[in-house]
């Protein structure tokens, strides 16, 4: 039974009548009538009894009346939820990273959503790097990419892939010779950073700091290309993973050598207030960069 022979039935017990039903369905009183009477010849009983001022439904068209309330009673109920579901994904996202080495990628990344869902805004913050979890809780940022888990009841982190740093130097250096890097090999070295307090470089404060190594001369440079000329130069190493340099034209003098015996690996994450973790916008940003940089930059 189609949805229209339920309206017909709904409108005009409704209304009254079906010369009141015309303008409602906007239908003619002959179209309404001819849907009637065919609608009652297939199921074999009157719908309606009716004289020329009284239409009243018989027992069966009462229930059918009953059953045109559930179904579009239902129909509606969906409609909202999909209403609902559309509004949720629209949003407007600020997003941070701990690391400057995803400054690189992100751009091509926040493209691709703006295709993927052009109802998600996606703003860029690069200041104050080393703030992103306070920027997160004061709702400065939304989402920030993190090395470290934070403990608080009001963020929520998910694991979003593990990387190995290396250590980035001329070939014809002199650790070149070593199989991997131990501590001590960064004690007369020049080590090239992004940027300073040490407490926010990964190879300092999980390596060399426990082992109270400091390198001979630290220099903050926050262009890549540049570092990548002073390495070229053999005049110092850089510590970083192997997708942070893939945008960039590595010269052939370079070499990654491992850091410590089993390698220097470290965890990133995304960083939510728990309060907006389940919001459709902010579950589609998560599962679109997780899939995103396993497949491209790990």
């Amino acid at each position: 039974m189609e949805l229209k022979y339920f309206r017909l039935i709904k409108t005009i017990a409704e209304e009254g009548s079906i010369a009141n039903s015309s303008e409602r369905l906007f239908l003619t009183q002959s179209a309404l009538s001819h849907q009637l009477k065919d609608l009652e010849e297939r199921l074999g009983f009157k719908v309606f009894l009716r004289t020329r001022n009284n239409w009243e439904l018989t027992a069966e068209g009462k229930e059918l009346y009953k059953l045109a309330n559930t179904l579009f009673n239902a129909i509606d109920d969906g409609f909202g939820a999909i209403k609902q579901i559309k509004e949720g994904a629209k949003g407007s996202i600020k997003l941070s990273a701990e690391c400057q080495s995803f400054f690189h990628t992100l751009p091509s990344f926040i493209q691709k959503m703006g295709i993927l869902y052009p109802e998600i805004e996606i703003d860029l913050s690069m200041g104050a790097t080393h703030q992103t979890i306070s920027q997160v809780l004061s709702g400065e940022i939304d989402i920030a990419i993190v090395t470290s888990k934070p403990e608080s009841d009001a963020l929520a982190c998910i694991k979003v892939f593990e990387d190995e740093i290396f250590a980035v130097l001329h070939r014809e250096s002199e650790l070149n010779q070593h199989k991997h890097l131990q501590s001590e090999h960064f004690e007369k070295v020049h080590l090239l950073i992004n940027s300073f307090p040490l407490e926010g470089v990964w190879v300092y404060q999980h390596f060399l700091k426990g082992n109270k190594v400091h390198p001979r001369k630290i220099s903050a440079i926050p262009f890549t290309e540049t570092t990548l000329s002073l390495i070229k130069a053999n005049m110092g190493i850089m510590c970083a993973p192997e997708w942070q340099l893939a945008p960039f034209k590595i010269p052939e003098e370079i070499v990654f050598k491992k850091v410590g015996k089993n390698g220097l690996h470290r965890e990133h994450f995304l960083v939510v207030r728990t309060a907006d973790r389940n919001k459709n916008y902010i579950h589609d940003f998560i599962s679109n960069f997780k899939q995103d940089f396993l497949e491209t930059n790990v």
